[in-house]
């Protein structure tokens, strides 16, 4: 019987601290084009709905000019709409926002299948590689660098986690 309570207990720990991981990431995460969120407005169902955030980085949304997400975190996200809804047409709005899709990364370089894939949580290079159908035959393993916004060439190793709109560079190698 104490086995069996010290594994739960180990369990529930794990587990809190897996959830407290991933909800940081996602307070985190700064919103960009291809992303899809889900807007709730508690109360106005017309208000509410799913929207893609486009090219230039906003969000159209009914009664409101758009709406300039990219860069934002969700909780940032959420007080922009409150703020822009407070402004003569609600008083008070609740405002929740969500991810329901993260934008693609690419890959290009040696890999068997360059291209854009949909971004999967917790996803490390050696997966968006796997992803892309492999390493070609010429492909340097160990010369992989990651584009992450502003910042270029990145050097990563095969354990480095991608994130949403990455683009990851698999060098040619030199006999």
């Amino acid at each position: 019987m104490r086995t069996i309570l010290y594994f739960l207990t180990a369990v529930l720990i794990a587990g809190a601290t897996w959830s407290s991981q991933t909800l940081a990431q996602t307070q985190d995460y700064k919103l960009g084009p291809g992303d899809k969120i889900r807007i709730t407005v508690f109360g106005e169902p017309y208000l509410s709905g799913e929207f893609n955030i486009n090219a230039n980085g906003t969000v159209s949304l009914p009664l409101i000019e758009p709406v300039a997400v990219q860069g934002l975190s969700l909780v940032e996200t959420e007080a922009l709409i409150k703020q822009k809804l407070s402004a003569g047409f609600m008083e008070d709005p609740k405002v929740s926002v969500d991810i329901l899709d993260y934008r693609p990364f690419f890959i290009i370089g040696e890999v068997i299948k360059p291209g854009s894939y949909p971004y999967v949580a917790d996803m490390t290079v050696l997966h968006a590689v796997a992803i892309a159908g492999g390493f070609t035959p010429r492909a340097a393993k160990k010369k992989i660098f990651i584009q992450r916004g502003a910042q270029e060439g990145i050097p990563v190793q095969n354990s480095t986690i991608v994130q949403p709109g990455d683009i990851i560079t698999v060098e040619e190698r030199f006999f």
